[in-house]
């Protein structure tokens, strides 16, 4: 086969050179890349640019917490912000002695960390289909409820203060729903576990702004990096939120927490410089949570590697697709948040110099503790929990009574259907018929066979509510029931 040729007279030459059409075509592409990157593609850029400093300028006055400069940076120019930190150099070189590499390999090493860690934030993501998405998530899967939250407490609080919203971990439904009840606050900065790293996921996570960290096999180069990234996120003002336990609770309690990423913030913030850093406690629970088998298997095994499969996310939403076409899908309960008193780093450190961060975990633990919501599945949960033998109606919606009276003396937030017990037991016992959680004999009712474990999952989520309520600090006073998200 012949290839077509071109020729072409050379001007002030007196050969002609003949090139082949395909090498032509090649040349004129690559002259009209050149010419694109260096003079087209730099007014395009800026052109949006523009306008989206525009839009960030505009939403920024309806925030409560304006998105900060730093978020806004493109990823690549915060990469290199961050792998040329003198404590990140430092470590580079330490990295290569200890390990016996060339410091070129160990900054490659570097770089490929701070690539895994840093995100890509996207205002037009986070605030347009990623919101529509999470609001949509949300008030589809459940009856969403907000608790206890100063409005004159938060938004008296410090303009130029980093404010972490400090969360247990009850399910990977948290990030949806917090994202969804936070939206007109701020734009959130999770951290976000070797979980979420799949394909298609992972790129709209690091668009909302979101970073990974690994949970094991950190060597102590990525450690060095992870801590200055939070560091420089907490002291640009960054709004970040953290869940201090380090994972999903496998056994729904409130659990005890790590001080990894908190370290990192209380570590990287100087007293003396005058940005404060203030912890908003943030309690979560469900009716439902969507990953308690896995859970309660992980638990049983002794094993957290569990990742997200989505085939299954994909099957499941499928189902409850279907389930709404034709009309029989039922929504999975309550499921609330509550907002605890917030905690000033500055005034922490006045009021107990010297501690460590331990102190600090624990004591926003606690506010995290007494903020929990209390919910119909849960209430019930802890009743039949409790059982040895069938338990009567009419002695399950006693005991309810009592536990909700005692709730409501020392303040603790509730949700009830209507605030009447009766109908949070009904509900309650409804939903956890319809799973076979809890079976109807002829005594009454009482856990399945086989299901008590996952009974009490729910139990536990307020048992701490009941064991000990004194130990626990003061709630503040409860806003009326049923506030409701619009």
């Amino acid at each position: 086969m012949l290839v077509p040729q071109l020729g072409i007279q050379a001007q002030g030459m007196t050969g002609t050179v003949q090139l082949p059409l395909w090498l032509f075509i090649l040349i004129l592409a690559f002259a009209a890349v050149t010419f694109a990157s260096h003079f087209l593609f730099p007014s395009v850029r800026w052109f949006f640019r523009r306008r989206m400093e525009r839009a960030v300028a505009e939403l920024n006055k309806r925030l409560e917490r304006p998105i900060q400069p730093f978020k806004l940076m493109r990823r690549q120019d915060m990469i290199v912000r961050l792998i040329y930190d003198p404590q990140v150099m430092e470590a580079v070189v330490e990295h290569a002695r200890e390990q016996g590499v060339p410091e070129s390999v160990a900054f490659q090493t570097a770089r490929r960390y701070a690539r895994e860690i840093v995100p890509a934030f996207s205002a037009a993501t986070y605030f347009g289909p990623a919101i529509r998405a999470a609001r949509g998530l949300s008030r589809g899967l459940y009856k969403v409820r907000l608790g206890h939250h100063d409005e004159a407490i938060l938004r008296s609080l410090d303009p130029k203060a980093a404010v972490v919203f400090v969360m247990n971990h009850r399910s990977n439904m948290d990030y949806v729903l917090v994202t969804y009840l936070a939206a007109d606050r701020s734009a959130l900065s999770y951290a976000v576990g070797e979980w979420a790293r799949i394909w298609p996921l992972q790129s709209l996570i690091r668009a909302m702004g979101a970073y990974f960290i690994r949970r094991r096999y950190m060597s102590p180069l990525y450690r060095r990096i992870l801590a200055r990234y939070v560091q420089m996120a907490s002291q640009e003002g960054v709004t970040q939120a953290i869940f201090p336990e380090g994972g999903l609770s496998l056994d729904g309690r409130v659990g005890m927490p790590k001080k990894g990423l908190l370290h990192y913030i209380v570590s990287g913030i100087d007293p003396h410089d005058g940005r404060d850093v203030v912890f908003i406690p943030v309690a979560l629970n469900y009716d439902r949570v969507l990953e308690d088998r896995v859970l309660l298997e992980a638990a049983a095994a002794g094993e957290r590697r569990f990742r997200a499969r989505l085939p299954t996310a994909a099957g499941f939403l499928g189902r409850i697709l279907w389930q709404r076409l034709r009309g029989r899908f039922r929504r999975f309960g309550y499921a609330a948040v509550s907002f605890g008193e917030p905690l000033s780093l500055k005034e922490f450190r006045c009021a107990t110099p010297g501690v460590g961060t331990d102190r600090l975990a624990r004591a926003l633990m606690d506010r995290i503790r007494v903020a929990m919501p209390v919910l119909p599945v849960p209430l019930v949960a802890a009743v039949l929990d409790q059982a040895t033998t069938p338990m009567p109606m009419a002695e399950i919606e006693a005991r309810a009574g009592r536990l909700v009276e005692g709730f409501r003396r020392a303040g603790f937030q509730m949700h009830l259907p209507e605030g009447a017990v009766s109908t949070a037991v009904q509900e309650g016992l409804e939903a956890l018929a319809i799973r076979r959680i809890v079976a109807e004999v002829a005594a009454g009712w009482q856990a399945a066979p086989g299901q008590e474990p996952l009974l009490a999952f729910y139990a536990a989520s307020i048992a701490h509510l009941i064991d000990a309520p004194a130990a626990l600090p003061v709630a503040p006073e409860p806003l009326p029931d049923e506030m409701r998200r619009p």
